[in-house]
């Protein structure tokens, strides 16, 4: 914290106003007691104003920085698997080898879901959007712990956050297979948490379904590289429902439904769409010259970061997975070509690196989902599905906070002043 104080001067006023100081990354003007001075800030979209107070994760977009309770992104998808990152996340420390397997034993065998959320399934049309089912079936999973929802409990919160964790690669596969038609199924405890996902995804009752170890490890790493992104759209809506009380099912629900917006959620799943319209090889000139004019509102896809404003420290470590999926694949898609082609273009033309325009994470998520087989439609649930711990590891330390009130933006009124209503003949 810092000594120094802001001058704000309003009027014939002047306002002290505290300047806080982290661990990292800028100082922030402490305004909490403007109100009483009758005044508020207005800042649409929260573009200069810390929400809260976090020790999860910081970001530095202007360096290409992300680190998660101080490790960078870069470390955690080389060397750790996305339940050491879980467990990190929630618990703000790294595992011990016995901390490791007995919480990767704890998220194991809890990644059944009751057999009556099957029924859930059956209210919904056969061609219900991925993500409406599971903003149903998350909120739902209340019903089913009513006697272990007391969110002042710091044990009962972290229950919560390990059902949700464990469960939510169950319910996204359940989405698909509903939407495709074939049974759904059960989780086994002999699969790591992404092999686990990917059998149930793709595996069938009549025949078994041979992982390779190479998309179970490119899938591990878009869990982790979606884990969490600080105080984004979705982490934002969960701390905002959960600072009323809501229960964390409901809570994380929200947290799926904002998410589901295409200005948040959607970056992968609108990468792929872009190379559909691309088509082919030999249209990508067309359009490079369509996205360098400044007239054109076409834009590329997958390029750049709105954080980020050198390169996405996600991608580089996903650029490798995305390279080993497509060589032991060996898949001959005209998209996937498409994509490589775009990419060696942006990786060589000066115009790409003066404008910072690099491929993002989603760029290489995108092109791994699709070379794996997964429909555009599920990859906002499987960024859902990875973005789970972020959420409630925000939601955990939240309310772990003492002093905490239910959040409650203010607004700078535009409307009517106060009239006189006229009644009307009846």
């Amino acid at each position: 914290m810092a000594d120094n104080k802001a001058i704000l001067k309003a009027g014939d006023k002047e306002v002290e106003l505290p300047i806080l100081s982290g661990t990292a990354g800028h100082d922030v003007i402490d305004i909490r007691s403007l109100g009483t001075n009758g005044y508020f800030t207005y800042d649409p979209g929260f573009m200069a104003t810390g929400s809260c107070e976090s020790s999860i994760t910081y970001i530095d977009g202007a360096k290409g920085i992300l680190l998660h309770r101080g490790y960078s992104i870069e470390e955690l998808a080389r060397d750790a698997d996305y339940i050491e990152v879980v467990y990190m996340l929630l618990h703000d420390k790294t595992p011990n080898t016995e901390e490791y397997k007995a919480f990767k034993d704890t998220i194991t065998r809890h990644t059944l879901v009751h057999d009556q959320v099957n029924n859930f399934f059956r209210g919904f049309r056969r061609d219900a959007h991925p993500m409406a089912m599971l903003c149903g079936t998350v909120g739902a999973m209340s019903s089913f712990y009513h006697d272990d929802l007391n969110i002042n409990d710091p044990e009962q919160r972290l229950r919560s956050a390990y059902r949700l964790v464990a469960k939510m690669p169950t319910l996204v596969a359940m989405c698909y297979k509903y939407n495709i038609g074939q049974p759904f199924v059960y989780p086994r405890n002999d699969l790591s948490y992404a092999e686990n996902f990917l059998n149930m995804m793709f595996s069938v009752p009549a025949e078994d379904y041979k992982i390779s170890p190479a998309v179970a490890k490119a899938v591990d790493r878009i869990f982790i590289l979606h884990a969490d992104h600080e105080q984004n759209a979705s982490t934002s809506t969960v701390r905002l429902a959960g600072s009323s009380g809501a229960n964390p099912y409901a809570c994380i629900a929200a947290g799926v439904a904002s998410l589901w917006g295409p200005a948040h959620g959607g970056a992968n799943e609108a990468c792929l769409n872009m190379l559909e319209e691309i088509g082919t090889v030999d249209r990508i000139p067309e359009f490079i010259a369509k996205a360098k004019d400044k007239a054109d509102p076409f834009r590329l896809m997958g390029f750049g970061h709105r954080v980020y404003k050198n390169f996405d420290p996600r991608a580089t470590v996903m650029r490798e997975s995305c390279h080993e999926v497509l060589a032991e694949l060996n898949i001959d898609d005209p998209l996937l070509n498409v994509a490589m082609e775009l990419e060696r273009i942006a990786l060589s033309d000066p115009y790409f690196a003066e404008k910072k325009l690099f491929p993002n994470v989603d760029f290489y998520s995108g092109i791994v989902l699709k070379a794996i087989g997964i429909p555009t439609n599920m990859f906002t649930c499987i960024f859902a599905l990875a973005r789970t711990v972020g959420w409630v590891s925000h939601w955990h330390e939240m309310l772990s906070q003492p002093g905490q009130k239910i959040g409650r933006p203010r607004q700078l009124y535009t409307g009517e002043a106060q009239r006189s209503y006229n009644k009307i003949d009846k």
